[in-house]
């Protein structure tokens, strides 16, 4: 659907893990940063995604971490989130 596929991984324990779908898909629906470019997002499967132009990796990595860090999915740790084209 979209241009771009995309792999979202995140860091657990030293071990980069790909991004469960549950997030990805929570993230790209509900999000609360009132950013459009967001909503630019197809989430396919575990670490996997579409996207269109307007969304640049870094600022998807920065969004998600953000967001993952305040659900508490780091335990209490920032979330690191790593995005890259594919």
């Amino acid at each position: 659907m979209f241009a771009r596929k995309i792999r979202v991984e995140y860091e657990a324990n030293g071990h980069k893990l790909p991004c469960p779908l549950k997030w990805l898909d929570s993230f790209s629906m509900r999000n609360f940063t009132n950013s459009s470019v967001f909503d630019d997002t197809l989430p396919l499967a575990d670490g996997r995604l579409e996207a269109s132009f307007r969304l640049t990796p870094e600022r998807f990595a920065e969004g998600l971490s953000a967001w993952l860090t305040q659900r508490g999915k780091g335990e209490g740790q920032p979330v690191q989130v790593e995005v890259k084209i594919l």
